[in-house]
């Protein structure tokens, strides 16, 4: 028999090591290696797929998969389409944040495709069925079944043959071939493994939930998230009811899509034009507030920056930034400060994006800075008005992608006049009902947005 070994593993990266070091001298967490049993390579567990046979590339069928809907359009967008048979995919957010909800919900349309099974590890079958009543869902091939081990969940999908599998969720799954406590390296390691090669042996589509960090990544080794065919990370601000579904990794499709939901009490609802919703209770003619047209993948998106600009009462100066990155922010305060020759030097900023929403594109850059002169300069920016662009560090403004799906977006929306950077005018189709205003300057920008 193997006998077994004793490694301390890092609970955040997965590095091991043969003696226990305070700082992972991988991913330099501190007090993160834990001790653990854990059988030698040679266990049959690791043995679990067939020996595969070589392929010659060009009798390989690369024909495109049929793409399983679940009846929720803004999943389907986010997973390039639909499932995928055969895909593992891994769902992971914050504890509340409505992952067994959007699951549960997308199972019971799945269901009419075929048994669905839903493996509840942490909640009991009756606490599930409580949210099913709450959420008006009652279906026949929707089955429930509350169970840890992966022995005997393996041998339920064997009896049952279920077309769609849910596992909620994997840090509380185990294997009785490793001693190690659930939620370890090693079990999330062997488990993930095993269920992967299940999914592709059956092509069964299985989704993985999974627990998420204080820092906001998903627990367990880093290797969980290499294993899985598609990463979704459900995301969403406490004070909104606006949950957004954002793919960080997709091998079918792309990996740029977000899917909007609003959160109500029988359930998560579908926000099909995001840019309406954030757009909603917008203040008429006031300073510091501008539209910018942001781009999440193939879809854009209006949203609103605001920002505050006031004297500072203490010796250093606040800088805050609530969805965009605040170091990219303090770049575009000195491009302001040189080139626009505005003193922000001893004033507080306030910047934040409304909705919840976070924006990490470039394009972003002009109207960050035109939402902060507004603010400092106490001048309103023509409300149907919006603006786009990336600034260089001389104050030059540079194109951007897409520009035409932006200003389609804007038109769509009643906004009559758009700035972007001049070269993204070129070749673009003007929409009906807006003007397009092309610069090179910054300082160019800041002439012609306001009132």
């Amino acid at each position: 028999m193997a006998r077994a070994k004793t490694v301390y593993s890092c609970q955040h990266c997965g590095y091991q090591s043969p003696k226990w070091h305070g700082r992972c001298p991988d991913c330099q967490q501190w007090n993160s290696l834990v001790e653990e049993q854990s059988l030698p390579v040679t266990s049959h567990s690791r043995a679990l797929a067939e020996p595969g046979r070589p392929i010659q590339l060009a009798t390989v069928d690369c024909r495109s998969e049929d793409r399983l809907r679940t009846g929720l359009g803004e999943l389907d967008r986010t997973l390039g389409g639909g499932i995928v048979p055969g895909s593992l995919i891994l769902v992971g957010g914050d504890p509340g944040i409505g992952k067994s909800t959007l699951l549960l919900q997308a199972f019971a349309h799945l269901a009419a495709n075929g048994i669905a099974l839903y493996v509840t590890a942490e909640e009991s079958v009756r606490q599930v069925k409580m949210r099913a009543d709450r959420l008006d869902i009652a279906t026949e091939h929707l089955y429930l079944l509350a169970e840890t081990s992966l022995e005997q969940i393996k041998q339920r999908i064997v009896e049952l043959k279920p077309a769609f599998l849910v596992i909620d969720s994997i840090q509380t799954i185990f294997t009785s071939n490793l001693d190690s406590a659930p939620g370890s390296v090693s079990q999330v390691r062997e488990c993930s493994g095993q269920l992967m090669i299940q999914a592709k042996s059956l092509g069964l589509p299985t989704f993985i939930v999974g627990h998420v960090t204080k820092d906001g990544a998903i627990a367990g080794p880093r290797v969980l998230e290499h294993i899985v065919d598609t990463v979704l990370y459900f995301e969403g601000d406490p004070g909104y009811p606006y949950r957004i579904l954002r793919t960080v990794k997709n091998r079918f499709g792309s990996t740029n899509e977000i899917g909007v939901f609003e959160m109500r009490g029988q359930g998560l609802r579908e926000v099909t034009n995001p840019s309406e919703l954030f757009l909603a209770e917008r203040p008429d003619k006031s300073a510091g507030s501008v539209v910018v047209p942001a781009l999440e993948g193939s879809r854009p998106i209006l949203v609103e920056l605001q920002a505050l600009v006031s004297a500072s009462s203490f010796g250093t100066p606040q800088r805050t930034a609530i969805g965009i990155d605040h170091k990219r922010i303090a770049l575009l305060i000195a491009i302001l400060e040189k080139k626009v020759e505005m003193s922000l030097a001893g004033q507080d900023i306030f910047l934040n994006v409304a909705g919840g929403v976070r924006l990490d594109e470039p394009a972003i850059d002009l109207a960050a800075m035109a939402v902060l002169a507004s603010s400092h300069l106490n001048r309103i920016i023509n409300p149907k008005l919006v603006i786009f662009g990336e600034v260089g560090l001389t104050g030059e403004v540079r194109a951007v992608t897409q520009p035409e799906l932006r200003v389609k977006e804007a038109a769509r929306l009643g906004f009559s006049e758009c700035v972007l950077p001049r070269k993204s005018i070129k070749n673009l189709e003007v929409p009906e009902g807006i003007t397009l205003t092309g610069i090179d300057q910054v300082s160019e920008a800041l002439d012609i947005i306001f009132i």
